[in-house]
């Protein structure tokens, strides 16, 4: 395995025990560093603070393009995954979107929202992994579109993607790559619309995130849910409406924070030099750790074994996923209890301190 940057290492001091990546990935010191810097430069502002401020959409948005192997042109930063969703669905040219019912809500909520404002239909997938096959049984001529997670957010299975592309066709493929973008290798570019959230595993914070759009997209969906900085001229004041801009800017719907632009754009350049290959190489390898525990003391691993990303999650027979979440806080782990089992997600930083307090935890 290549070795991990210390460089990246030094960034993160998320304290022992923290195994809750899924849901919150405590932000590196880059990130809290770059916010505190141009917070500081922002209060001192003069004529040119603002102008100089904006540049950091720019550099976010550049970032993400090399990271999903596209450019700015097809790349428009959003505050969080929900709201490229929900463009994603009120933008949709219509006809039938399929989507499991056991995606996470982020990724039901939108194409609902939108069938109850007679956009498009809904067609909903019974629970279980997103496979090709799964889909191309459920695909018939009237499905335009197609939903699905990256990696899903109960069982940590991750989606093949490429498979899907393949039975998708010339459908759109809408994918929502937040519990897996910088933390495993995937074609982030046969999605249609890639959506991610910045403050889970990329440790940007909350706030942060972008949306990627292919030209099948950008030629299929109507912007009909975007802002005055999503048209063209937007510095132009003449008092009419202009038509959408022509690239992903279209989903723009006001400007957003500069400071948290620059965070965001750090914590992808972060990501960008470490090498998504080696961070998601010594991922695997802590939730491989973290599953010998859960073995040795005889725990049910309830979560994909085969194509995981960084999630783990698991029960102990005859003992309440509540149960065990108490143990675990006693012993100072963070983890996610939901009533159905107890989910752990580790990432680089994650120590051999905290796979100690998970073994001492479960005795």
């Amino acid at each position: 395995m290549t070795p991990i940057s210390p460089r990246y290492l030094l960034q993160f001091s998320e304290p022992a025990g923290y195994l809750d990546f899924a849901r919150f990935g405590p932000p590196s010191h880059a990130v809290l560093d770059t916010t505190a810097r141009l917070l500081e430069k922002a209060t001192h502002a003069g004529p040119a603070t603002v102008d100089e401020l904006m540049r950091e959409e720019t550099r976010a948005k550049a970032a993400a393009a090399r990271l999903c192997r596209s450019d700015v042109d097809h790349v428009v930063l959003q505050p969080n995954t929900s709201l490229g969703l929900l463009q994603a669905a009120f933008n949709s040219a219509g006809g039938t979107v399929l989507v499991s019912a056991a995606e996470f809500p982020a990724n039901t909520y939108p194409w609902a929202r939108a069938e109850q404002a007679g956009r498009l239909t809904v067609r909903r997938m019974p629970g279980g992994f997103v496979t090709a096959d799964r889909v191309d049984d459920a695909l018939t001529d009237d499905v335009t579109t197609v939903s699905v997670s990256a990696v899903d957010y109960r069982t940590g299975y991750r989606a093949d993607l490429a498979a899907l592309r393949d039975v998708v066709g010339d459908r759109v493929l809408v994918v929502d790559g937040i519990q897996g973008f910088g933390v495993i290798e995937a074609p982030w570019e046969v999605a249609d619309v890639l959506v991610v959230g910045g403050q889970k595993w990329l440790r940007a914070g909350w706030g942060t995130g972008f949306a990627v759009l292919s030209d099948r997209a950008l030629e299929r969906m109507d912007p009909v849910l975007s802002g005055w900085t999503g048209a063209r001229d937007p510095g132009l004041f003449d008092d009419e409406i202009h038509p959408a801009d022509g690239t992903a800017a279209a989903w723009s719907i006001s400007n957003l924070s500069p400071v948290t632009s620059g965070a965001f754009a750090v914590a992808l350049e972060l990501v960008e030099e470490t090498g998504v290959g080696v961070i998601a190489a010594h991922v695997a390898d802590r939730v491989a750790e973290l599953e010998d525990v859960l073995l040795s003391r005889g725990a049910e691993i309830v979560s994909a074994r085969e194509r995981r990303a960084g999630i783990l999650a698991f029960t102990v027979p005859e003992h309440a996923p509540e149960q065990i979440g108490a143990a675990l806080a006693a012993a100072g782990v963070t983890a996610t209890v939901r009533p159905e089992h107890v989910r752990l997600s580790s990432h680089v930083s994650t120590t051999a301190e905290t796979v100690d307090r998970l073994r001492a935890a479960l005795l």
